[in-house]
């Protein structure tokens, strides 16, 4: 049951992503779209489903059975990001070509260079994820969220979720783009880790 309840928080939190991957493919002004896609991440705090990009940074705080919650967070991310491709790319709304654009980008760089922006993106997803947690100010712990994620959206890091968006809305769902997906997830991962590495490493 706990591991049916992670899936279907992941499916959610997948869903909160795509909306925002929806939304930035479809606006015009991208300052606006990295504050609009803040959306996601506010609704996976403030619901309690379960991201990946805002989990794996707790590694070292749970046992190794943390590591099968982890997958089932990825996989049920992935479904969820799929289930709004698929979706809207029934309507008129569809925005396959734009995601297409973006996957074109992605597949078109190095996977030394995925990974690395893939760090700093998640370097910047635990702040915001960690800030929320721990900063007691009620407008203070919201401020740190939405400048991590708008901070990232503009500065072109990577993020595995709302990747499995865009390849997704591209129909671009194959080997090459699944071997990209996993780079850029574990450079997500490395990210996630730095702070939490740190403060074990050099705890007074």
């Amino acid at each position: 049951m706990k591991y049916l309840s992670a899936f279907i928080k992941a499916v959610f939190a997948g869903i909160c992503v795509g909306i925002a991957g929806f939304m930035y493919c479809r606006i015009s002004d991208k300052n606006l779209g990295a504050v609009l896609f803040t959306f996601a991440l506010f609704m996976v705090v403030t619901c309690g489903f379960f991201l990946f990009t805002g989990k794996d940074g707790y590694i070292f705080e749970n046992p190794p059975s943390y590591l099968l919650i982890l997958l089932i967070t990825w996989i049920g991310n992935f479904a969820g990001t799929w289930l709004v491709a698929a979706l809207t790319n029934l309507t008129r709304m569809s925005v396959s070509q734009t995601a297409a654009a973006f996957t074109a980008a992605r597949l078109d760089d190095s996977l030394l260079s995925l990974f690395v922006l893939g760090i700093f993106c998640n370097l910047l997803m635990f702040f915001g994820v960690d800030g929320y947690k721990n900063i007691k100010h009620d407008v203070g712990k919201y401020i740190v969220l939405f400048l991590s994620i708008s901070l990232f959206i503009l500065c072109g890091f990577e993020h595995c979720v709302a990747d499995m968006f865009y390849f997704a809305a591209a129909r671009m769902i194959t080997g090459e783009t699944m071997l990209r997906l996993a780079v850029i997830t574990a450079g997500n991962m490395v990210g996630s880790v730095l702070l939490p590495l740190s403060r074990r490493l050099f705890r007074d």
